[in-house]
Parts: structure tokens; C-alpha cells; sequence
């Protein structure tokens, strides 16, 4: 049976939660600022693993081949396997910046992570798909993505997401629940919960006085559980998710512990 790869999210600050297990630690500690050039978490200073890159400061000006030189000079100092590009936005030089990272990691054999609409412009990457969906088949949508970019590169991404979604709902896009507020709308309203075997994921429904019809879509530990096993019955054995959504659910999930190191006896 092929082994599964568990790649971690976090910052480098709770790096020592991450001693018992068998993961891969992605420090959330670097950003594309202005200039652009690359910015890192003060008082940061990881080793090993991969680098975590997100655009949210980034204004869209600037070269880019400064920034790429510093991207490969701090994985080739903190001793990093590669990077994931967290980029949420569509902007030309983010896409100058995968190509161009794409290029350079792989004649090193380093890995590069990439969401899916940077998917072309880095080829030899790894595609993150997320495993959070408001409709269809998340089987479907695997099936999809393998016939796309192939076995090899194909990552879910696992996501613990819980939204309100009025309905109708002609965009698909609900209000985002914290954990807190998911625990507090289910004791007020004593929901029946039901499980949506397509999304993986649990529902409910109710009627507001104010707005009318809404449904309720959750994740919990055992609907994480069953998204990796849609995604291992595809031969996808690559995961990535943010250890704040899934410490609590480690071992279901299939995340291995390290052995404990053996005790010598005294003579």
C-alpha cells in the first residue's frame, strides 16, 4: 500500500507540536510584499521543510526576478525541500513568479506547490485541490483534476470549513462559521444532522425569521476522515492541511506518530 505524505501548516512557533508526528512541517512565516521582494515573520528563523508564500500585501508592481532569487536563496539557507505558493489573487507578475520558480525548483528537485489556477503557468508543480466543496461530487472533482494534471501532481488539500448558506444560493458562496459559532447556531437550534456522502460533509437546515431559508454545511473529524479515504481510493496520497484544523483528529486521520526512541536498561 503506498505510504501517505501529511505536509503540515503552521507557524514556526508551534513547530514543537509537530515532534511526535511523521509530517512534513510548511512554516507560515513568508509573504510577497512590496517591491516585490520577500518578507519573513519577525523572529523566524526555520529549518528544513517548505516554505509557506502568500500575496495578500502584495500590490502588483515590480520586477519579479529579484524576488524569485530571494525565495531560492532563503530555501537554499534554512535548508527548505521547496515552497508552496499560497497566492490567492490572479495577477501577471504572481504568474511570472510561479513560472519562473517552477524552472528553477525543479532543476534543483525541489517541490513546488501551486493552486490550481497557476496549475499552467508552473507545469512540473504539485496542484493543490481543495477538499472543501458546496456542490457535486468530491470524487468527481478528483477524477477531474487527475484527468487534468496527471497522478503525479494532484495534492488535496484538506480544509475544516463550515458555512451558512441562504437559499437559493445562485453563487454557491455561504458565510464562513467559526467553530464557535457553528457550536453555538446547533445548541440553539438542536438541528437534525444529516451526512452528504458527494461533499463528505455534514448539513442541516433551518428558517430564520429575518431572512428565511438557510442550510448549513460542517466538517468534522470523521468527514476529514472520509475525504482522504475518497482521495486514497484514487491513488492520491499527497495531503496538505493546517495543523490547527486537524491536531484534534491526527491519529483518525491516518497520520502516523513517530516511534518512541528505545530506553536502554542499566546493567
Amino acid at each position: 500500500m503506498p505510504q501517505d505524505t501529511f505536509i503540515i501548516t503552521l507557524p514556526p512557533r508551534q513547530l514543537p507540536a509537530l515532534q511526535l508526528w511523521r509530517v512534513t512541517p510548511a512554516h507560515l512565516a513568508y509573504r510577497v510584499g512590496p517591491g516585490p521582494h520577500l518578507f519573513r515573520a519577525d523572529h523566524t528563523a526555520p529549518r528544513g521543510g517548505l516554505m509557506v508564500v502568500d500575496d495578500r500585501e502584495f500590490d502588483g508592481l515590480g520586477s519579479t526576478g529579484p524576488l524569485c532569487q530571494e525565495i531560492l536563496r532563503e530555501c537554499q539557507a534554512r535548508n527548505f525541500s521547496g515552497a508552496v505558493l499560497d497566492f490567492e489573487n490572479r495577477l501577471p507578475p504572481l504568474e511570472q513568479i510561479a513560472g519562473t520558480l517552477n524552472e528553477q525548483f525543479a532543476r534543483r528537485g525541489w517541490n513546488l506547490f501551486v493552486t490550481e489556477r497557476y496549475a499552467s503557468k508552473a507545469p512540473q508543480a504539485r496542484v493543490m485541490i481543495p477538499s472543501a466543496l458546496s456542490g457535486g461530487s468530491l470524487q468527481r472533482r478528483l477524477e477531474e483534476a487527475l484527468e487534468r494534471f496527471g497522478e503525479s501532481r494532484v495534492v488535496l488539500a484538506l480544509e475544516k470549513r463550515a458555512e451558512d448558506f441562504r437559499l437559493p444560493s445562485p453563487t454557491g458562496s455561504g458565510t464562513a462559521l467559526s467553530e464557535q459559532e457553528l457550536t453555538g447556531l446547533m445548541d440553539r437550534l438542536r438541528p437534525s444532522v444529516f451526512f452528504s456522502g458527494e461533499l463528505c460533509a455534514r448539513y442541516f437546515t433551518y428558517m430564520s425569521r429575518e431572512n428565511g431559508a438557510h442550510f448549513v454545511l460542517f466538517d468534522d473529524g470523521d468527514t476529514l476522515r472520509r475525504k482522504l479515504d475518497v482521495a486514497r481510493q484514487l491513488n492520491i496520497h499527497t495531503f496538505l492541511a493546517p495543523w490547527a484544523e486537524v491536531s484534534a483528529y491526527a491519529a483518525r486521520l491516518g497520520i502516523q506518530r513517530k516511534p518512541e526512541p528505545s530506553r536502554q536498561g542499566r546493567r
